[in-house]
């Protein structure tokens, strides 16, 4: 009995321990330079809203998927992401991830602790014209929607509470340390010249390879096990959670320039193209395979195109975003066509979709980054350097190894401390019922507790 007690009252307890202790945080006058630009600071200030924009978009995106008696879990796994990670990346986690370089692998937890000197510190060396205070902002958005779109993968049947653990763990011990190596300039993997724009390694490979290990570790739901076909509950929903993650994509790439100029603006267009061309290549592709085109099946391609661009989105030029995004749609395409023949049950396709379509982005910007486009990139394999496309190939195969094994390790650990996975009884009821006592009734009349459908 006192252990449930407990674990009922320890994330409560924990929350308000974090809100006393901030009130006793040293408040000093805000930093200026007077060299901050007005016009980058409104750029990167609509460009961070628009990443946020994100995150209700992946849930609309993730909820249409699932079956009609899981939407409000899946939902709410993704939008909960926003609470637990801004206050985590207050407490410590821009520190881990932007702080002083412990030997390229993490930052010092204290530089930046409770947010101290975020407001009274100089501007971020490679952010110049924009207080350090709206990097920091900018880069939290980035932190809440990563751990978000492992939710896919785990579906209908994991634990809530569970899940919030999970976020906390692969917070602090995936996104931060990668975030450190790819864009601190201590970082291993920036200092090996891996070239990261926007978060392919970072956002979307990490990400992937944690799907992976969570569908690994929860194993296959009774709907897989049995090949039941599950019904999207609404797939307007998928329609308008693609079309927000589109809108919010241009701050995801373009506001990765830091700064309102010709490269965001190039990074702009590149994002639009490569999603255009990713979207047309998997409908196109399925036709060309006997289906008929379909509404999700442009909208996922949308989003692998999205995927695939972004690490490049910086470094590669416009004509070149098309074939990143056709020829990535074409990979993912087939490699989900793969794993519906293997037992993985990944939900919604989060690995072959996050996780490869990153891995080809980021093998595809050490084909075609050229200096033409971001002098402060590289000429890539297409330009006559295979070096670099080493070294990007290089940093994927980092990134995957480090991505999978620690994140198969915090599900692990998280199934120790409590099960990871709800009981059969419960992922028959439904997560929305049996999770949180709410359920989704869009386009459904209930009559005297029973469903009956809305003709």
């Amino acid at each position: 009995m006192g252990k449930i007690l407990f674990k009922q009252y320890a994330p409560f307890v924990i929350l308000m321990v974090v809100a006393i202790f901030a009130l006793f945080i040293p408040l000093l006058p805000n930093f200026d330079e007077g060299k901050y630009n007005a016009a980058d600071i409104a750029f990167m200030l609509v460009a961070a809203a628009l990443v946020f924009l994100m995150t209700p978009g992946l849930a609309f995106f993730y909820g249409g998927m699932v079956h009609r008696k899981n939407v409000l879990s899946t939902m709410i796994k993704s939008v909960v992401a926003a609470g637990v990670i801004t206050v985590l990346w207050v407490v410590v986690g821009f520190s881990l991830a932007f702080g002083t370089s412990i030997g390229g692998f993490i930052g010092d937890p204290r530089t930046f602790f409770f947010f101290q000197g975020v407001n009274s510190g100089p501007s971020w060396s490679l952010a110049a014209t924009i207080p350090l205070s709206l990097f920091a902002v900018f880069q939290l958005m980035f932190a809440i929607i990563t751990p978000g779109l492992v939710v896919g993968a785990v579906a209908e049947r994991i634990r809530f509470t569970s899940y919030i653990l999970f976020i906390v763990l692969f917070a602090l011990l995936v996104y931060s340390p990668l975030a450190h190596w790819t864009w601190h300039p201590d970082g291993f993997l920036f200092k090996m010249g891996v070239l990261d724009f926007a978060g392919g390694t970072v956002v979307h490979i990490s990400a992937g390879m944690a799907a992976l290990a969570g569908a690994l570790v929860l194993k296959r739901r009774k709907s897989h096990l049995e090949h039941k076909e599950v019904p999207p509950a609404n797939i307007p929903y998928v329609l308008i959670g693609t079309g927000l993650l589109w809108f919010g994509w241009f701050g995801f790439n373009a506001g990765s320039a830091v700064g309102a100029g010709s490269l965001a603006v190039s990074s702009f267009i590149t994002t639009n193209t490569a999603a255009g061309a990713a979207g047309l290549s998997w409908m196109f592709f399925d036709v060309a395979r006997g289906k008929k085109p379909s509404v999700l099946g442009f909208c996922i391609g949308a989003v692998v195109g999205l995927v695939a661009i972004t690490p490049g989105a910086g470094f590669v030029s416009i004509p070149s975003s098309i074939f990143i995004g056709a020829i990535a749609a074409v990979i993912s395409n087939l490699v989900v066509s793969w794993k519906q023949k293997t037992s993985l049950d990944d939900t919604l396709d989060v690995f072959p979709c996050h996780g490869v379509g990153g891995i080809v982005g980021m093998l595809l910007t050490g084909v075609f980054a050229t200096k033409t486009v971001n002098t402060a990139g590289a000429d890539g394999l297409f330009y006559g350097n295979p070096t670099f496309f080493f070294t990007q190939l290089k940093g994927a195969v980092i990134v995957i190894i480090f991505s999978f094994v620690v994140s198969f390790i915090i599900f692990k650990l998280i199934n120790l401390v409590q099960p990871i996975r709800v009981t059969s009884e419960e992922e028959e009821e439904g997560l929305d019922a049996s999770q949180h006592d709410e359920k989704y009734s869009q386009g459904t009349l209930i009559v005297a507790g029973q469903e009956v459908p809305n003709k």
